[in-house]
């Protein structure tokens, strides 16, 4: 693989880029690999690369139903940040915050990070209480957090209302070195590194049935053909209940889909990351000018990747109190992803039932911040059975009742 750098673009603009080669080769299907991972989104290939890179595995395929990167990798609001309350939950995504820092160098490939810091308003007295103890655990965990005031709130974010009638600004949970990334460029990056290594991503190709003997693993049936394996990766966010099934387990998961749409662009007017979690809307601004505005889940399980009306009015009805001079900006485009949830809000990267099979699924609406740090825990427990960034994400924990709340203990479980 050629290394891009500021030398290959000058000598590419003299021969009119006729010499760019393919990011990551489109392989065919062989028919035995050490691993195969379901699922070509951030984490799966995450999790690849990771296998090649920490442990020497690059006999590895990811298969993707459709292509790469075209789930909720594509689909999301690209907000990375890692002030969670809980230990295990701040582990996992510091990780991944500190991957994503280098990343661009790692992988040889521009994903654009940009930490411009996420702030989370605080509009209720229990926020505030709320937010206050978060900070304080981030503290004891060692990521770097702090609770702001309103006047500090203003002056980060000069195009806030800071005195709306219904929703105040009390203050909010400040991340100086979160941001945001290009959701596209991680996947990309990703997959020309693992293709680099050997490994073979196979697109088009849909998983129709987990085949077992003695409860281990053996292979998958696809519309490629059967291919055997010696470990079996379930990297399919949304659909994770589906392979689970076909595998001979079941998950404790709920799909739903996410919401989000983008403004027309405009000039620059925010340079971070805003989050309001009492009326469930959080915006950013994009390098081409739009905002960038999430939503919340449908109330309702489903599979569309469709929008839905009622969470546009809610929430751009919110906003535009906190931010009044986005009320005249037009809806550009609007989607949805399918996010898979469970009880507790956090993530499953577990081993099953079935020797030999892991999964990794849960992330509900927080799943790209977590991707780098996702895909060097999962590698390491498909490696070697066990990795202390994943021992709290296990399936046992469910019929154990340790639940890693990350729903109503912390506020928001994006």
């Amino acid at each position: 693989m050629k290394r891009y750098s500021a030398f290959a673009i000058a000598r590419e603009a003299l021969r009119g880029h006729t010499g760019w080669e393919r990011a990551w080769r489109n392989a065919q299907p062989k028919k035995r690999y050490d691993v195969v991972i379901v699922g070509a989104g951030g984490h799966g290939l995450a999790t690849a690369y990771y296998l090649g890179k920490n442990f020497g595995i690059t006999n590895v395929a990811v298969i993707e139903k459709g292509w790469l990167g075209g789930g909720n990798t594509g689909r999301n609001t690209t907000i990375i940040r890692s002030n969670y309350l809980q230990d295990p939950s701040a582990a996992i995504y510091e990780k991944a915050r500190d991957l994503y820092e280098t990343m661009s160098q790692d992988l040889n490939y521009n994903v654009m990070f940009s930490p411009r810091g996420v702030m989370m308003l605080a509009q209720t007295e229990h926020e505030v209480r709320g937010y206050q103890r978060t900070a304080h655990a981030n503290a004891l965990q060692g990521v770097k957090t702090e609770f702001i005031t309103p006047e500090r709130v203003k002056e980060i974010v000069p195009i806030m209302n800071i005195h709306g009638p219904r929703y105040p600004v009390l203050g909010a949970l400040w991340q100086e070195r979160a941001g945001t990334a290009r959701h596209d460029a991680v996947a990309w990056g990703y997959a020309r590194a693992c293709s680099d290594m050997g490994m073979d991503i196979i697109q088009k190709c849909e998983v129709t049935g987990v085949t077992r003997v003695a409860g281990r693993v053996t292979g998958v049936d696809t519309t490629k053909g059967h291919i055997a394996c010696d470990k079996l990766g379930i990297v399919v966010a949304g659909h994770s209940g589906q392979l689970a099934e076909m595998a001979g387990f079941k998950l404790p998961v709920e799909a739903a889909p996410l919401q989000a749409l983008v403004s027309e662009p405009i000039k620059p007017c925010m340079d971070c990351v805003v989050m309001a979690n009492t009326v469930h809307g959080y915006m950013s601004q994009s390098d081409k000018g739009e905002m960038v505005i999430g939503g919340g889940t449908d109330s309702y399980n489903a599979y569309t990747q469709r929008g839905s009306f009622h969470h546009v009015e809610e929430t751009v009805r919110a906003l535009v109190e906190t931010f009044p001079m986005i009320s005249r900006l037009k809806m550009l485009r609007q989607w949805g992803g399918i996010v898979d949830m469970t009880g507790d809000r956090s993530p499953i990267l577990s081993k099953t039932p079935v020797e030999n099979v892991f999964i990794n699924c849960g992330w509900g609406t927080g799943g790209f911040k977590a991707i780098p740090g996702s895909g060097w825990g999962f590698a390491e427990l498909m490696a070697k059975g066990h990795s202390p960034l994943t021992e709290e994400f296990s399936l046992t924990r469910f019929r154990e009742g340790r639940f890693i709340d990350e729903s109503v203990a912390a506020g928001v479980a994006h």
